[in-house]
């Protein structure tokens, strides 16, 4: 009995240090991929290193950033959408990507890549601000009044703080000089 017990125990032994190899090895393989793909989220390098090519990528406005990633991959512009997707949600420019057709390089990196895509939109919105803006009569009337009619603001300002102050004398003065002006 002493050899059956000493071999079930060598036998035990062996089965244990095998496990004990596997999961060492498989925790080995498993932190280095994830330090490489944790240094990739963050040191990603582009694509091509050079000039590379130009690509135009078209972002509809439904487009999440998983479908733009892997638009970017089947183009060439990137190696991993689901690295894109990360890289996204921890950069500065995340939820700012805004549609749009943009001129991509294959020698950017993404964090470049998302740059882009937001400043882009960011340029645009102003833009698009500054013609709606300019054509209703803020932007222009706020220059005209500056203009010509600065002393009267600073003399309806003083009216107001008189009004403040006087809540009944500087209300009736500001419309009995307004009416008297438009009436003439």
């Amino acid at each position: 009995m002493d050899i059956k017990q000493l071999a079930a125990s060598a036998i035990e032994t062996i089965i244990k240090i095998a496990v004990a190899v596997f999961l060492i090895s498989f925790v080995y393989e498993t932190a280095v991929k994830a330090y490489d793909y944790g240094y990739r989220v963050f040191a990603e390098d582009p694509v091509t290193v050079g000039d590379g090519r130009t690509i135009s990528i078209a972002v509809e406005p439904d487009d999440s950033v998983r479908d733009i990633g892997k638009n970017l991959e089947e183009k060439g512009l990137i190696r991993d959408a689901n690295l894109f997707f990360v890289q996204e949600m921890l950069s500065e420019y995340h939820g700012k990507i805004q549609p749009g057709i943009y001129d991509l390089n294959t020698s950017m990196k993404s964090s470049e890549m998302l740059e882009i895509m937001s400043e882009e939109s960011a340029e645009g919105e102003e833009e698009n601000k500054g013609s709606t803006d300019n054509a209703p009569v803020e932007d222009a009337g706020e220059e005209g009044t500056e203009d010509a009619s600065a002393p009267e603001e600073g003399g309806e300002e003083a009216e107001g703080d008189n009004a403040a102050e006087n809540d009944e004398d500087g209300a009736a003065g500001s419309e009995t000089g307004e009416t008297g002006g438009e009436g003439e």
